[in-house]
């Protein structure tokens, strides 16, 4: 036997406001938490109006804690940041404001950063498989394919 618990409204809010105050959420995350706690549609679009109306959900403020985090931890290029965002139902608006936030020097410090790093892990002797398998490599964490071949001619 499945014993959920139910949740009033308040009650609702009060989880959810705890939710999102421990670390940013995107819309998306909040509606499945909610569908998660067996809300109605109607209590979830009410809950998350007071969430906005009190500043606990701002989707502007999510986009940029996101994209500063992936950038700078996880050293995601542009394409991947704007791939997640959209995933995450996040507006264009809201993804353009965040991308901002990236220092154009600091993104092309970067790249170069991971390029010179790839360029000696990988183990081949052929210098087109070896440009192949570090762009392929810089390409799925999201970096522009221009940018990519542009440092690697510098470099290889």
């Amino acid at each position: 036997m499945n014993l959920q618990k139910t949740y009033t409204v308040d009650e609702a809010q009060k989880v959810l406001k705890n939710y999102c105050a421990y670390q940013e959420r995107c819309h998306k995350e909040v509606k499945a938490k909610l569908k998660d706690m067996k809300m109605i549609p109607e209590a979830i679009d009410k809950i998350i109006v007071a969430l906005i109306e009190h500043n606990y959900l701002n989707e502007e403020r999510f986009a940029k804690a996101f994209v500063n985090g992936k950038f700078r931890i996880k050293k995601w290029g542009r394409n991947r940041l704007i791939r997640e965002l959209k995933y995450r139902e996040v507006s264009k608006y809201a993804i353009n404001i965040a991308l901002k936030e990236i220092d154009e020097e600091e993104y092309y410090l970067v790249l170069d950063e991971l390029i010179k790093k790839r360029i000696h892990q990988v183990k081949e002797n052929n210098s087109f498989k070896k440009k192949k398998k570090v762009a392929d490599y810089l390409s799925y964490r999201g970096w522009e394919s221009n940018l990519i071949y542009e440092k690697l001619n510098q470099y290889l």
